[in-house]
């Protein structure tokens, strides 16, 4: 009975040894990311039957539990990728708010000095420092387009470099996610049990992972976590990996896209509307959803303005009685065909009228019979077999031989509207104020100019040239304040499920001090007991003697 006893008292001492040892782990990574507190799982020997009776044999640890509830921390996950989305998009889009509404550095002070330069030559049209003013004003105006354009085009450069940099991130975490499977797998299968560390360490990535984008997890059987990103596209498949690649656009050379490579090697395009939430989801929103919405109207302003002051400035005559020719350079639309098209079909776009052109990309199908002209700011689309064709006030037209079936092309009007806009003229006596020849003193034309400032000449005779520039500042500041506000609702909410998910997994450092108090008096009590055992043994032995 007295080794009996001893062996009881053995059992709690290990017990008490593994509560302190866990609770001291608890302790030391209270603020380790991830961690979740663990516990000791006790329970109590088979017990023994003396005939009379039957008598405990002590304790054993059966296992030390990780506290963490997949629910909450799938909350967690969940509020995680769309914080990080929101503060991407935000963070992007306040450069562009501050850039337009600069009420200096912004379009409406250039565009309301060159107007005032056209009033003073309608009011002294033979003054050739009127002249040279309105040029020197209108050489400005196109700095400031010229200087916005390339400014925006900086952040699509910003955003190709951040989407690169994402995309190596979030194949670092695959790599180590696929990793910690194989490490946890090899550990239970070998032990039994889970390998609780281990386990912090994946589920800290996969949240990590959760901020660069948008994932789905399903566990497996074997405890292996399989991560799915995009469309269902397999990240991470129990220890293997796919990789997710940055491309040039298929249309556009130079704007990066996100492929997925496949384990067999073959990479395919995600459109950017799969790639949602977390850093990259957020910058390939604030691209498509802002980003170039706005640099095609900007583009809009400066081919509705060059397009429409020519075409007036063209019904007048300068000071030698000859006719006006065009006041600025008028930026082209940009077509490209994409570049898995079989076909070597060159499709042509003009602007037709310049108040009818929208902010919109297009796109241009062809399915062996017919042709599809998708509106891609609405979708809406337009069928047709022949060209020429005028649509929002872009001709297109084909040269060449006829498209494949399958063949595609985009079109931008206005993507390059601003940063070619330019002053055509370069001597002052060429600006046509006059309405007829040799009529030195004649401003009839200069005040027809100077009237284009509040006429209603782009939207299709809905909005002036500031109207349609205010109209895409407010936007831009709507959408700035809107996701400041977002940002902010989306931050409470990631602080409110990873608090409650703390609350049930985090280390609560008084709640471990009592354990640790706990632990050591049993630990105390049960050297008591084997001292007592000892006592009996070696009196039972002295009997025996």
């Amino acid at each position: 009975m007295a080794s009996n006893i001893l062996s009881i008292a053995q059992s709690a001492l290990t017990a008490a040894q593994v509560g302190i040892g866990t609770t001291g782990h608890n302790i030391a990574n209270a603020a380790t990311p991830g961690y979740n507190r663990q516990v000791v799982v006790q329970n109590a020997a088979l017990a023994q039957n003396f005939g009379f009776g039957f008598i405990g044999q002590g304790t054993e640890v059966s296992t030390v539990k990780r506290i963490y509830n997949e629910y909450l921390g799938s909350q967690v996950q969940n509020a995680q990728t769309a914080k990080s989305g929101l503060d991407s998009y935000y963070a992007q889009i306040r450069q562009i708010n501050n850039l337009l509404a600069d009420p200096d550095a912004g379009l409406s002070p250039a565009l309301q000095d060159f107007f005032s330069a056209v009033q003073g030559v309608a009011t002294d049209p033979s003054s050739v420092p009127s002249r040279q003013a309105a040029l020197s004003s209108a050489e400005s105006l196109a700095a400031r387009f010229q200087s916005l354009s390339g400014q925006l085009t900086e952040l699509e450069r910003g955003v190709n470099t951040q989407i690169a940099s994402s995309v190596t991130l979030i194949n670092a975490y695959a790599d180590q996610i696929a990793s910690l499977n194989d490490a946890i797998g090899k550990a239970q299968r070998s032990t039994g049990q889970p390998p609780n560390d281990l386990l912090d360490q994946r589920d800290q990535l996969v949240l990590d992972l959760n901020k660069e984008i948008k994932t789905t997890v399903v566990k497996q059987g074997d405890g292996a976590y399989n991560v799915f990103v995009g469309n269902g596209q397999p990240l991470v498949v129990g220890t293997s990996t796919s990789k997710l690649v940055t491309l040039a656009s298929p249309t556009d050379p130079q704007k990066v896209v996100v492929g997925y490579k496949a384990s067999n090697g073959s990479t395919m395009a995600i459109g950017d509307s799969s790639l949602v939430g977390g850093t990259l989801g957020g910058l390939m929103q604030f691209r498509s959803e802002s980003l170039e919405p706005a640099k095609n109207a900007l583009g809009r302003v400066a081919i509705g303005l060059a397009a429409t002051f020519n075409a007036q400035h063209q019904a007048g005559f300068d000071l030698s009685g000859t006719a006006g020719g065009a006041f600025f350079n008028v930026g082209a639309p940009v077509v490209t065909a994409h570049s898995g098209n079989n076909g070597t079909a060159t499709i042509t776009a003009t602007v037709a009228n310049a108040g009818a052109l929208t902010t919109s990309d297009y796109s241009l199908s062809f399915d062996g019979a017919n042709y599809t002209l998708t509106r891609l700011a609405d979708g809406n689309t337009t069928t047709f077999a022949t060209f020429p064709q005028t649509i929002d006030g872009v001709q297109i037209d084909l040269t060449g031989a006829p498209p494949v079936g399958g063949d595609s092309f985009l079109i931008r009007p206005t993507v390059q509207g601003a940063s070619a806009f330019s002053v055509a003229i370069t001597n002052p006596s060429d600006i046509a104020a006059a309405d007829a020849p040799g009529a030195v003193g004649n401003n009839v034309n200069a005040l027809a100019l100077a009237a284009l400032q509040t006429a209603n000449t782009l939207g299709n005779g809905t909005a002036t040239y500031l109207g349609a520039y205010g109209q895409m500042v407010n936007e831009i500041g709507n959408k700035t304040r809107e996701l400041e506000v977002t940002s902010a609702a989306a931050g409470t909410l990631l602080e409110q499920t990873t608090a409650t998910l703390q609350s049930e997994s985090g280390v609560n450092l008084d709640e471990e001090a009592t354990n640790l108090l706990r632990y050591q008096q049993a630990y105390q009590a049960a050297a008591k007991v084997m001292q007592i055992a000892k006592e009996m043994f070696d009196m039972l032995v002295s009997i025996g003697g």
